[in-house]
């Protein structure tokens, strides 16, 4: 099963807000850099002309199909001199960063590509360096790199390169397609990739890059977005970091334990998520492509509190986004161990690491405080809603790479998408108390009858505090469509009273996650773009919700009046709440001196 990642805490809509329209949002694009090869033997034929030529015409279909709010730049080698044994000093620093990444300029950037001449020499190593000083200092940042061959001026070698880009910390994928590459160009491109998480893609002739060059570039635009407050957390209990409620970020290494101090008031209820990212990888075996996160509470004298969770992901190299969470209710206890507010510790371990994976990761850290209640409202209705077909004209929806950049859903209504192999996407919908959701996704056949591959298919729905509600996959040819479906419980506080986990987790109103992942195929024919559509039902009345101790809203309410900032300070302001900033995909959750931040959030 996949468990998995997230983040967004408990955000809710400003009661006279509007639904939302499904939007792109410049924020859902990692800045992108295209490296295009322009050494000598670009020259080569291609049907219809050169290699060279057939390279740039596959650049101005990617410019030209490409959103209007992704920043895409452009840097070539090879152009300055000739590529004999004399220019080879001078050839081998002739890199030319053509385009900044900077929001789309589709003309300038056809402009550039149309002045490209391919003479010189093939400084790889140089041109990735390069490109990556030329991309923003933070954030997911992407590189595709074209080229017909492999590396002729090392030192330095570009796998090691990008190896050293990764060890440096730097949140950056390459994606590199090989131009009729041999075996040894093949290998060297694909090291580079699979050292950042990225992916590898032959292109035979002029016609297959046209084809890639979009849909690979298309992939480095979306990508998964670690965010937060920075934290460093303890290796031991007793010197572990007070974190109070909040988004923060912290890195965790291979079979390390990283330890969190909440003070957690008398009678609330804390709530605690991890999340680390997995890069994708090719070729892991299955039984070796596994991780597992483990959580667990301690209390003041490092008890253990009994709440263990462990969350295993047996798809990483699909390049998942695996999350661990817990809900500790103990400071609502009067009596026991860890009873009673105080200070509590977390402990995150990833405890199974697969082949490969590297040594360190990113790692989200969210933190919620819940006050307690002085009416559960109504019962629990643990019978899932009925999907109803909405009916309506086909809408076009561009999906986020992450939880923070999950694309807004109006509601009900048919959405489409396209998907990558490898991807993850994430979209958002939100269910008021009482209400509850039902959703299809169809994958699209695709064609290639005589295709061998086979890609896993998934989607993952989420609650508002990041924890799996529920999950459905299959296997997906593109020989025939497939499609998955997925039923949610109405919303309601007494939901985290039932035995069923999923129904346990359907107990907070406001944003909830839906992921659609089209897997890596497994054989060696690739697969095309999936056209995708999301068919969504959402059904029952709003009601009212949980009263909270103190006289606050009920959460998943929020006023325009009472704003709050991320360090509890106040406008005017009531204990619990809440205020939205929808542009930023941030939702504050105040109570009594605490302020709980969702970000909205990836990826499977």
């Amino acid at each position: 099963m996949l468990k998995f990642r997230t983040a967004a805490i408990a955000a809710a809509a400003l009661p006279l807000l509007l639904p939302v329209p499904a939007q792109a949002d410049p924020a859902e694009y990692a800045p992108t850099m295209i490296i295009l090869d322009a050494s000598g033997s670009m020259e080569r034929p291609d049907r219809g002309g050169t290699m060279m030529d057939a390279a740039k015409q596959a650049v101005r279909t990617f410019v030209d199909s490409a959103p209007a709010q992704a920043s895409v730049g452009l840097t070539t080698y090879g152009t300055g001199t000739g590529n004999t044994e004399a220019e080879k000093t001078q050839g081998c620093r002739d890199v030319q960063v053509l385009h900044q990444p900077n929001t789309l300029d589709k003309a300038a950037l056809t402009t550039a590509v149309d002045g490209i001449q391919a003479r010189g020499w093939t400084p790889m190593g140089t041109a990735l360096r390069q490109a990556a000083d030329a991309l923003p200092d933070s954030g997911p940042r992407s590189i595709v790199l074209v080229s017909d061959g492999d590396d002729t001026c090392a030192p330095p070698d570009p796998c090691e390169v990008a190896a050293e880009l990764k060890r440096a910390g730097v949140d950056l994928v390459v994606h590199a397609i090989g131009f009729a590459v041999d075996d040894k160009a093949r290998a060297q491109l694909t090291c580079m990739a699979q050292a950042t998480g990225g992916t590898y893609t032959d292109a035979a002739d002029g016609a297959a890059l046209e084809r890639v060059l979009p849909r690979v570039s298309s992939t480095a635009l979306r990508n998964y977005q670690a965010t937060g407050t920075p934290i460093t957390g303890a290796a031991e209990y007793g010197s572990a970091p007070a974190a109070k409620a909040g988004q923060y970020l912290d890195t965790i290494g291979q079979h390390e334990k990283r330890y969190y101090a909440v003070d957690v008031p008398e009678g609330a209820t804390a709530h605690f998520t991890g999340i680390v990212s997995f890069p994708r990888a090719k070729d892991v075996s299955t039984t070796e492509d596994m991780n597992a996160l483990e959580l667990r509470v301690r209390d003041r004298a490092g008890t253990d509190c009994g709440k263990r969770e462990r969350e295993l992901e047996t798809r990483s190299s699909d390049g998942v986004a695996l999350t661990v969470a817990t809900t500790f209710d103990g400071a609502a206890e009067s009596s026991g161990t860890c009873s009673g507010g105080g200070r509590y510790y977390f402990e995150v371990n990833w405890d199974l690491a697969s082949a490969g994976a590297p040594a360190r990761l990113p790692m989200e850290i969210l933190i919620g405080i819940e006050p307690g209640v002085t009416d559960p409202g109504p019962a629990a209705t643990p019978t899932p809603v009925t999907f109803t077909d909405p009916g309506g004209p086909v809408q076009p929806v561009t999906g986020g790479g992450s939880f923070t950049v999950a694309a807004t859903l109006p509601g009900s209504g048919k959405l489409s998408d396209t998907l990558q192999s490898g991807e993850f996407v994430f979209y958002r919908v939100r269910l008021d108390w009482g209400q509850g959701l039902a959703y299809r996704v169809q994958f699209a056949e695709t064609g290639g009858a005589n295709n061998t591959s086979a890609a896993n298919v998934e989607t993952v729905l989420y609650s508002p505090l990041g924890r799996e509600i529920a999950t459905d996959t299959n296997a997906y040819t593109g020989r025939s469509s497939a499609e998955l479906s997925v039923e949610s419980v109405p919303v309601r506080y007494t939901n985290r009273e039932q035995s069923d986990s999923g129904v346990k987790q359907q107990a907070i109103a406001g944003w909830h996650y839906l992921a659609v992942k089209v897997g890596q195929p497994s054989g060696a024919d690739a697969m095309p773009p999936t056209p995708v559509q999301l068919d969504i039902s959402v059904s029952g009345t709003a009601e009212p919700g949980p009263a909270y101790r103190g006289g606050g809203d009920v959460l998943g309410e929020q006023s325009r009046d009472q704003l709050v900032t991320v360090d509890g300070s106040t406008a005017t302001t009531r204990p619990w709440t809440l205020y939205a900033l929808v542009g930023a995909g941030i939702v504050l959750l105040v109570g009594i001196g605490v302020a709980v931040v969702v970000v909205v959030r990836r990826r499977a």
